[in-house]
């Protein structure tokens, strides 16, 4: 009787000191994702419409869009946003997503976790550079979840993450090839902010196909192209990069990245997709690691 009270009484202690570590992990994540979130959003200002190359000139940008602006882009680049937007549509500011989902936590093997995550956008015409910040609670073992944040700010991209929001398990960040591709995650993710694809925030669209177009965005040194794919609907099917860095190991190989969306729903006077997936295009075939569904989604406005 008495070793099975001093078991209990040690594993009473084990609980007490794991909920006290989750407590304290979950207080240092939150103040770190509330630093970068202000980071994010220090470039907000009065937007002006860019001129030619970019930047912004003096000219007051005009907060809507206007079917006008679509004269001379690829057919089915006009057919998207005939389909998604209304002519008046306020320009998206900001948004912010929830999402939830299963994520692959390994680059070998088959290590599929779920997830939650809220995530923070803020588009190039209402920020001196646009960006993202992903916040993710990923369930890796019952009761131990692991904090992942995925976000490009100010040029720069990152990958942290944190067991129980303490122990680090991979923390990343700067410019070159890890920022290009968090600027391509901003980008193929534009669909969820689809007024962000409109020639007047700066993208450049090439007819690549009766049903695709190249679309090239360009932030600070980076410049990108991407090819988008329509569906027999008009909407974005997929978003395709011939070359992305994945992390394998403790090393970054380039491969062909693929982002696919489906579900569109209507949503503050637009279609939006409510489901999407992101993939490796791998030697022997398309490899899925992120499937997340979208269970609510609020976007700001220009004024």
């Amino acid at each position: 009787m008495t070793a099975l009270l001093w078991l209990g009484g040690v594993l009473g202690a084990l609980v007490v000191i794991a909920l006290g570590l989750r407590a304290v992990g979950a207080s240092r994540w939150a103040e770190l994702i509330s630093t970068h979130t202000r980071q994010l959003e220090s470039g907000r200002r009065n937007v002006q419409r860019p001129a030619q190359g970019g930047q912004p000139s003096q000219a007051r940008f005009d907060a809507r869009y206007h079917v006008s602006e679509l004269e001379g882009l690829p057919a089915p680049v006009q057919r998207y946003f005939r389909a998604v937007l209304t002519d008046g549509q306020p320009i998206i500011a900001a948004a912010s997503i929830e999402m939830a989902g299963t994520i692959n936590m390994s680059a070998t093997a088959e290590q599929w976790k779920p997830f939650t995550s809220h995530q923070r956008v803020v588009t190039s015409l209402a920020s001196s550079r646009p960006g993202f910040l992903w916040d993710a609670r990923v369930a890796m073992f019952p009761g131990v979840p692991a904090h992942v944040e995925d976000s490009y700010i100010v040029g720069q991209g990152q990958l942290n993450a944190k067991l129980l929001g303490l122990f680090t398990v991979a923390d990343v960040h700067g410019g070159g090839e890890l920022a290009r591709g968090e600027f391509m995650r901003y980008f193929a993710e534009a669909a969820w902010y689809p007024t962000a694809l409109l020639p007047s925030q700066g993208v450049r669209w090439q007819a690549a196909g009766s049903a695709s177009a190249n679309a090239t965005l360009v932030d600070g040194p980076i410049t990108l192209t991407l090819l988008f794919t329509f569906n027999e609907a008009g909407l974005i099917a997929s978003v395709r990069a011939e070359s992305r860095g994945a992390g394998v190991g403790k090393d970054m190989v380039m491969l062909p990245w693929d982002c696919a969306l489906s579900d569109y729903q209507p949503q503050d006077g637009m279609l939006l997709p409510m489901r999407g997936e992101a993939a490796w295009m791998r030697p022997e075939g398309r490899k899925p690691y992120f499937v997340g569904h979208v269970n609510k989604l609020s976007c700001e406005f220009m004024p």
